[in-house]
Order: structure tokens, then sequence, then C-alpha cells
């Protein structure tokens, strides 16, 4: 375990502004610690991160655990500094218990053995099933160690799935249930098979060209330039790579990810069918999107808002000039506001 602290100056919005004009705050200084934690399964640990206040202990409501998406670890997408501060931090600063978790294959939790071996030579690895399985550990490992009942998770992209689907099955320890660009059921038809394609393999190889093209794809030419902070792309794009330890053995780093997410999605949702049931779903849920996703358009998210026939409330927020990727863009702060504005109220009084 390591634990370290640091000193936040945040960046705050001035008043009634979404724009880039920005005053300092002073603000709490704030404790961060690493950990594995073992995942039940030999030889699997995973990564969690926490960041709270230094020196007391926060509110048992104010408890969030984050899980990323398909390809990229949680650790250089939310707790990536921009302009001095990540979304981790801007969260943790307003008095919250903050946590992410690496599920097996990713960043820095452990990478099964079959990613150690030609990706033809397995079946497709980590299977949204077995991601659910991963955040519920650490889900388990917050709630022993907060000594609660019940925590907030959040999931981005393919983590929306993840954190579905174990909300969906343990409604008992989730306070409130955030999906951030949320995964469900396409209507567009697939992209029609070769008969000269190979079988998928345990993992995919990314490199970092790709990853720039997808994060700007269906973006107008003329609003790319300023969409992402000045050196933001490369700076995560480098915190990424680094996370795995083959990258650098290659002339061309590639970034190996897990395939059971591609699996699922040919086999579920670009088949026409859910994963599991959202209307399984009994907390207060907030879904956040931004207009310019691409990966996981609109009609997505509304589709999903559909379906959560039983939560106590629902929320649907859609952001303007935002990517896949909103989290580390020039609008990052509407997120943030719009995410602090739903965990941050008081549940309503027939709730209670």
């Amino acid at each position: 375990m390591t634990t370290r602290f640091l000193q936040m100056s945040l960046a705050c919005l001035v008043a009634g502004s979404f724009a880039s004009a920005a005053v300092q705050a002073r603000e709490p200084k704030l404790e961060a610690t690493d950990t594995m934690i073992p995942s039940g399964d030999a030889g699997v640990q995973l990564f969690v991160r926490n960041k709270h206040p230094a020196g007391k202990q926060t509110s048992p409501d104010k408890i969030l655990l984050f899980v990323h998406g398909a390809t990229y670890p949680a650790e250089t997408a939310f707790d990536l500094p921009i302009e001095g501060v990540s979304m981790m931090d801007l969260i943790a600063a307003r008095g919250y218990d903050v946590y992410l978790v690496d599920v097996r294959g990713y960043g820095r939790s452990t990478r099964p053995a079959e990613m150690s071996q030609p990706p033809e030579t397995n079946k497709p690895i980590v299977t949204t099933e077995v991601a659910a399985h991963d955040l519920g550990v650490a889900v388990n490992y917050i709630l022993k160690k907060r000594k609660v009942s019940k925590i907030d998770v959040m999931g981005w992209s393919w983590g929306t799935s993840i954190a579905g689907l174990y909300t969906s099955e343990h409604n008992d320890k989730v306070n409130r249930l955030v999906l951030y660009a949320p995964q469900w059921i396409r209507n567009e038809p697939p992209a029609p098979a070769t008969a000269s394609a190979p079988p998928l393999g345990a993992y995919r190889l990314v490199s970092k060209e790709s990853a720039k093209a997808r994060w700007l794809k269906g973006v107008a030419e003329d609003k790319q330039a300023d969409l992402i902070p000045p050196g933001v792309f490369e700076a995560w794009a480098n915190a990424t790579w680094a996370t795995d330890p083959d990258a650098s053995k290659q002339t061309l780093p590639m970034l190996r990810a897990p395939n059971g997410v591609v699996e699922d999605s040919l086999k579920y949702w670009s088949a026409g069918k859910a994963l599991y049931d959202p209307g399984k779903i009994r907390v207060p849920t907030l879904l956040l999107h931004a207009e310019w996703d691409a990966d996981l358009p609109s009609y997505l998210a509304q589709g999903y808002f559909a379906q959560l026939k039983n939560t106590p409330y629902k929320r649907l927020i859609e952001l303007s000039e935002g990517t896949h990727t909103v989290m580390m863009e020039k609008n990052r702060m509407q997120f943030f506001h719009e995410l602090m504005g739903f965990l941050d109220e008081e549940k309503p009084l027939a709730l209670k």
C-alpha cells in the first residue's frame, strides 16, 4: 500500500460561465493511497486508488467508486491532472472519499496469463460478467474499510455495463448510480463478417495514433483544434501506454486490451439483445452523455433511460460540444458540475 499527500489548487469556473476563464481557489490537502486487493481468483489482484481530504473522515454518504471502459484503465483518465487537477481531485476536494478500480487485464491490475501469449492462441478474456465480479470485489473492500452498507458507483462506457450489471444484482450495496456514456442495444446493422476474418483472439493491440483518431471521430474539423486542452492527449496517452509493461517492447508502442468486451458487444448489444435488465436497477440513477460521442451515440443513452423503470428517480443529461471523452476535454467542468449536482443533492423526502 502506498500513501502520499498533495496540496491542491483547484481551477474553479467563474460563476455563470463554463468558458475557459477560471480563478484559483484554496482547497484542502488530499491524501492518496494505492492498494492491490485480491480478486478472489488465484494470482489475480486488482489495483485500487483512493483520494480523500487529509486528516478527516468523510461522510458515509459521500463515497464514490469509479470503473473504466473497454480499452483504457481508470487511473489515466479519472486521475489525469489537467491544468493541475484531475476529475478525481475535484470530487475529493468536495469532501468525497473517492476510489477507482482497474478490472483484471487493465492498468496496474493483474493481466491474465493469456495476455502473455499471442492473441490468437486463446479465446476472448475478461467478459462483462468477470469485470462485474471485480467491481464487486472493490465495492466489498470499500464497504468493509469504511464500515458502511452502500456507496455511490460510477461507470464510463463499458464501465456502465459493468456497473449496471452489478447494481441490477446488488441494489443493496449501491447508494446512487452514475452511468457516463451508457452502452445499450444498437440499431445500426453490424459490419458484415468476412469469410477470411480470423477468430476473435484473447486481446487486441491499440496504437496511440488510432486512439487519437477515435477520440476525434465525429467532431467537425473546425471544432477539433480547441476540443482537447493543450498537451492533454499526449499526457494521457503516455500515462496509459506506460501502464502496459509490454507496450514499450515494440517499435510502435501497442497497448493490450482484453477482448471479452468485444465478444459481449457482438453477442448482445450489436445483436439486438440486452446483456442484463436495467429494469432491475432500483437506486437513483444519472446518465451523462456528450453530443459528439461517436462511440456510443445519444440514442443509446435515450434507449437505456427508457429501460430504467424501477429507479426512485432518474436523470439524463446531454452535454454540449463533447465526445466520448468529455471528462478530459474543454467542457469537463460541465461534466463535473452535473455530476456533483446529482451526488450532492439530498434525497427527496419521500425516499428518506
